[in-house]
């Protein structure tokens, strides 16, 4: 009896030593812009709300660093979740604008898989009521936030500006390094005369900003949007055209007529090292839950399903195909991975 009653307690023993833990945590890694920026505030939600969820899944989010860093830590397996950028990925297949000094970019950009995609929003500039500046025009000389050093947002900014007016950024006007945060913080400080962000509407940056002084928008013109440059720009991947309407931010805001202004498609991307299993139920989790926090943030109702794929141009991944195929929605044959 008592070999028997140890042979037992070993092959449990051993059992329990060579079993999978159950339920245990799954660590992911999600990579987006400085906080401040619109796809900060969208991917640091989808992380909370994919955690509420699940409690076994546990996101870590890095907001430091560039876009295309992200795509390509992703795309070399050290990275879950990334910003993808329509514009970005078509530079990546190609290898030119950001990606030219990166050989290996066209090879990396085949290990890139969406989750979905979502309104960046609309590029706001904003300047202050009492500025004296009335149009892009009025640029000249002044202080003048794009966007972070390096950031793709900064580089249409550079391109919009000259485009519509001529104005060369750093010859023409000075233009203010700094991220996302410091920036905001400088334009309340007064220390910048427009600060452009592209942020969904109504933007909660925007808000805090109208809170004591009046602002204004300034937008494209009809003629500047005829231009060859600005045609470029719109026509670019995942380029859309929008209005900020007039009293979005309230009384001190002080456009009598809605502002036009350019935006942007991105998303969320991720590797396709990534299981299925764990991006099927990051999916779902994300979009089942959904549809509650959008009760409470009016800038998370520009997110739906109807425009999951718009302007991807990179396969969705396997475990988001199951999600969508589960609630019925049909995938397009140049999303589906060729693997």
């Amino acid at each position: 009896m008592k070999h028997l009653i140890g042979g037992l307690v070993t092959a449990l023993s051993l059992a329990v030593a060579t079993a999978p833990a159950a339920n245990a945590d799954e660590y992911l890694t999600l990579a987006t812009l400085g906080p401040g920026s619109s796809p900060y505030m969208v991917m640091s939600t989808f992380a909370r709300i994919v955690e509420d969820d699940l409690p076994d899944v546990k996101i870590q989010v890095n907001a430091t660093g560039a876009a295309t860093q992200h795509a390509m830590q992703a795309a070399s397996g050290q990275l879950d979740f990334f910003m993808w950028s329509a514009s970005v990925h078509d530079a990546m297949i190609k290898g030119d604008a950001m990606w030219s000094k990166v050989p290996q970019a066209p090879e990396l950009s085949k290990n890139l898989r969406a989750v979905f995609a979502y309104p960046l929003g609309l590029y706001h500039i904003v300047t202050y009521a009492d500025s004296g500046i009335d149009s892009l025009e009025d640029l000249a000389g002044k202080r003048v936030f794009l966007g972070p050093p390096g950031g793709g947002a900064t580089t249409i900014m550079q391109r919009v500006v000259e485009g519509a007016t001529g104005l060369k950024a750093g010859e023409d006007f000075e233009q203010v390094n700094l991220g996302w945060d410091a920036a905001t913080q400088a334009f309340q400080d007064g220390r910048i005369d427009v600060y452009i962000n592209s942020t969904n509407a109504p933007s909660p940056v925007i808000q805090q900003l109208a809170i004591s002084r009046k602002i204004k928008f300034l937008g494209l013109t009809e003629e500047q949007m005829a231009k060859e440059p600005l045609q470029a720009i719109l026509n670019r991947p995942g380029g859309v055209l929008g209005e900020i309407p007039n009293g979005l931010y309230g009384d001190n805001q002080v456009n009598s007529e809605p502002v036009t202004t350019l935006g942007s498609i991105v998303g969320i991307g991720t590797s396709k090292a990534d299981s299925e299993e764990t991006i099927y139920r990051v999916t779902k989790a994300f979009w089942d839950n959904l549809p509650a926090m959008q009760e409470n943030a009016a800038w998370l109702r520009n997110i739906d399903l109807d425009n999951a794929f718009q302007d991807l141009n990179l396969p969705l991944h396997p475990g988001a195909i199951r999600y969508y195929e589960e609630i019925g929605m049909e995938i397009p044959d140049e999303l589906r991975p060729a693997e």
